[in-house]
């Protein structure tokens, strides 16, 4: 290792050599890492992943097609209803065997409150098998 002098009357030439310390140092530090990183790299969670379907989905003949406009009207099968028929029809329904099913469909600006209330008095009434229908063509 050349070292330098304090002294002014030697005259030296600039040091040639190469101080190759630090990078061992730092090459030391990197092997560890990697040393110590590479298992947590191998082991990985396995995962059962629901597979995705684009089929239509049937529906049973015995469905409830539940309608509700953006100006909060709400249809049974079509035909008007009022909310206070409501309780009366989810009980009717859901003491029928098997249950029908109850398909929401919902105008795209309806107050989601409305909603709440149609899915709270279904539920109440003892309708298990609640569903919104969509239309995939629209975007």
């Amino acid at each position: 290792m050349a070292m330098g002098s304090f002294d002014a009357r030697r005259q030296q030439g600039p040091m040639a050599e190469i101080n190759v310390v630090p990078l061992v140092d730092v090459m030391l530090v990197l092997l560890v890492i990697f040393i110590i990183t590479t298992p947590l790299l191998t082991h990985s969670v396995k995962i059962d992943l629901p597979k995705a379907s684009s089929s239509a989905n049937l529906t049973r003949p015995e469905h409830i097609e539940f309608g509700i406009r953006e100006d909060g009207t709400l249809y049974w099968n079509g035909a008007p209803v009022s909310e206070q028929e409501l309780a009366g029809r989810f009980a009717a329904e859901a003491a029928r065997q098997p249950q029908p099913e109850l398909h929401i469909r919902a105008d795209r600006h309806v107050e989601y409150e409305k909603v709440a209330q149609v899915m709270s008095a279904a539920a109440t009434a003892g309708l298990v098998r609640i569903a919104f229908v969509t239309d995939p063509a629209r975007r």
